[in-house]
């Protein structure tokens, strides 16, 4: 099978440039189809011709300020424009393509996708697609720079297929970059790897540029810029390219990384790769953007993992709400969502009060709601959610079912619903929330004014809050099971979060790098050390120590200027020049639990700090004789 792409490039014509035009009916083309248009005689009409009148250019020269008018095309900058060009583009995407051919856009960038079995067959549907493809930018007036457009072609094909655009010969190019992801030929993404690569090694040398020898960003500074800037930007897209990774990307990537965990370590340039993540609390980088990777395939993507890494398949998850629920002039009334604290409520007789919480507890978690009635309970309701549900998604389900309850009852009752969670009662009542159920519970509000929701504080002994607190924590274990709530987001990403810990913690268990910090630190976590420099060199012993010199031929001797070999211990324990910083030596069995216990020790890591500091110092008293 051969598999052909070809990437499109905008000529000098801007894409929204003259498609936006009146013609002798002055009409404007609003849809796909270019037979469908909108007379200027309409509201919509005249909203978009009132946009492209009366609209002029102005620029400064050196006599002075020169104006020109302009009458042809969107008008640049604003915020319809995108809007206009995408129905302009919906045309060519909504168009018929054979089965072998696939077009993608993005913005002004189009890309065709072509497969075929032959050569033969795949230069003609290729040629078939473009002019089908250009057909559609002369209807438009749009060019297309066959200069800058170009094809890569996955196959072992040899000889290079022949494609023209309208005479013109296409390039073939090995890689090209779409979207913020460089792809090869091959497919291995070691280009698009090598590409981030360079682009984080130049952020972090423009970084160091703001920093000196005893001044510029901490160390907690630089972790949280790496986590938050660095690992971000080589994340992008990793769900197209790092589900899979390679034992040939895997080390790319480490070598990626490693220069950035020197610079947050301050350590000196030979400790192990696994032992400074282990210090820092940085996953090696491949199993961190498998775990993205992971995470958008089943939240965002949608697309079901293998069983072995998870059971839990994407209907079974939340998803996030786009777009208004409603009409933008469609709102709640002023008096149906308060932030005062409505008890005052409770002992008026012509309101019925209903009362709402959600519990977490060890055994599960519960919601329920309470209706109070001329002192009387007359109606509750409680079920036990999902083990895996938050208590925000036990409060809303609790609100929404007392807004069902609600617009059940007579019309001419006005009904109080009682909340102890303010920021339940804020997401319900906008309408542009992204929670699928404060979207359900808006619509309901919407259509009955007479509910209307109150914040009564928590734990306050208000009776009504009290007993609907208690009917959702029994629900945790005796209630009815619901559901209706999906797994939230925060669920699936710590289930991909734990299963990356435990790759993380087999690797580094059975690695064969780093073991005088394993010794020290044998489990691994998501949380940085409290170590500073000095602390890195003395446990990892790679600093400025005769026996670490000689070992990486450095120094001919490994003595201490003292008499005794130069090492870590030596230092910290029995050097006659460090004896303001002495500590009492182990016996040879007991140094790796010595070394335990000085690592969860301050006091005595402000010893070894002076150490290192004094030996830094005066470097020319601790050479060997």
């Amino acid at each position: 099978m051969n598999l052909l792409y070809v990437k499109t490039f905008k000529g000098k014509l801007h894409p929204y440039a003259r498609v936006w035009k009146f013609g002798d009916n002055d009409a404007i083309p609003m849809s796909s189809s270019p037979s469908k248009k909108i007379p200027v005689d309409k509201p919509e009409g005249k909203d978009f011709y009132s946009l492209l009148q009366n609209r002029k250019v102005t620029l400064l020269t050196p006599q002075g300020r020169d104006t020109k008018d302009q009458k042809q095309g969107c008008p640049q900058g604003s915020c319809s424009g995108p809007a206009l060009w995408n129905l302009v583009a919906n045309e060519i995407l909504n168009q018929v393509w054979p089965d072998n051919v696939h077009i993608q856009s993005f913005a002004d960038d189009f890309v065709l996708v072509i497969k075929a079995d032959t050569n033969k067959s795949l230069v003609e549907d290729t040629q078939s697609a473009i002019t089908q493809f250009s057909s559609w930018c002369s209807e438009n007036e749009l060019a297309i720079s066959t200069e800058k457009t170009n094809y890569i072609l996955f196959s072992k094909i040899v000889r290079s297929p022949k494609i023209t655009w309208n005479g013109y010969k296409i390039n073939r190019v090995k890689s090209f970059k779409y979207l913020g992801i460089h792809v090869d030929d091959r497919l291995n993404w070691l280009e698009h790897i090598n590409k981030q690569g360079e682009k984080a090694i130049k952020m972090q040398q423009n970084l160091k540029r703001i920093a000196g020898s005893n001044w510029g960003i901490s160390q907690i500074h630089r972790w949280t810029l790496y986590k938050t800037v660095i690992e971000r930007m080589l994340a992008h897209g990793s769900s197209a390219w790092c589900l899979n990774p390679t034992y040939k990307m895997k080390r790319k990537l480490s070598s990626i990384q490693r220069p950035f965990l020197l610079h947050i370590s301050e350590a000196y340039r030979t400790p192990p790769t696994a032992a400074l993540q282990t210090i820092l609390g940085i996953p090696p980088l491949h199993m961190q953007l498998h775990f993205e990777a992971r995470f958008t395939s089943i939240y965002r993507l949608r697309i079901p993992l293998p069983p072995f890494i998870t059971d839990t398949q994407p209907h079974d998850l939340e998803m996030k709400a786009t777009d208004w629920s409603t009409h933008p002039s469609e709102h709640l009334k002023p008096n149906q969502i308060s932030f005062e604290d409505g008890e005052a409520y409770i002992a008026r007789k012509d309101i019925i009060n209903i009362f709402t919480d959600g519990s977490k507890t060890e055994h599960g978690v519960g919601a329920a709601f309470c209706v109070l009635t001329n002192d009387f309970w007359a109606y509750q309701w409680s079920a036990k959610l999902n083990d895996n549900n938050t208590v925000f998604q036990a409060e809303l389900t609790a609100l929404h079912e007392a807004v069902i309850y609600a617009s059940h009852l007579p019309n001419h009752n006005t009904t109080k619903i009682q909340v102890d969670n303010r920021t339940s009662i804020m997401t319900s009542s906008n309408s542009k929330s992204t929670n699928e159920t404060a979207r359900q519970i808006f619509k309901i509000l919407l259509s009955n004014p007479r509910i209307k929701v109150s914040w009564v504080k928590a734990h306050a002994g208000n009776i009504g809050n009290e007993r609907a607190d208690q009917l959702a924590k029994d629900a945790t274990q005796h209630g009815q099971p619901y559901s209706h709530t999906k797994l939230p987001k925060p669920h699936i990403k710590d289930l991909h979060r734990k299963r990356m810990l435990e790759e993380w913690q087999t690797l580094w268990k059975n690695g064969d790098t780093g073991r005088k910090i394993f010794n020290i630190m044998p489990s691994v976590s998501l949380r940085p050390t409290n170590w500073i420099r000095e602390d890195v060199i003395f446990f990892s012993k790679h600093g400025p120590f005769p026996a670490y010199l000689k070992r990486f031929h450095l120094s001919d001797s490994d003595y201490c200027s003292c008499g005794g070999i130069g090492t870590a211990l030596h230092y910290a324990t029995e050097c006659t020049y460090t004896l303001s910083w002495y500590m009492r030596k182990p016996a040879p069995n007991f140094e790796q639990e010595w070394l335990k216990r000085v690592a969860n020790n301050l006091v005595s890591r402000q010893k070894i700090r002076g150490t290192i500091k004094l030996i830094s110092e005066n470097r020319v008293l601790f050479r060997p004789p």
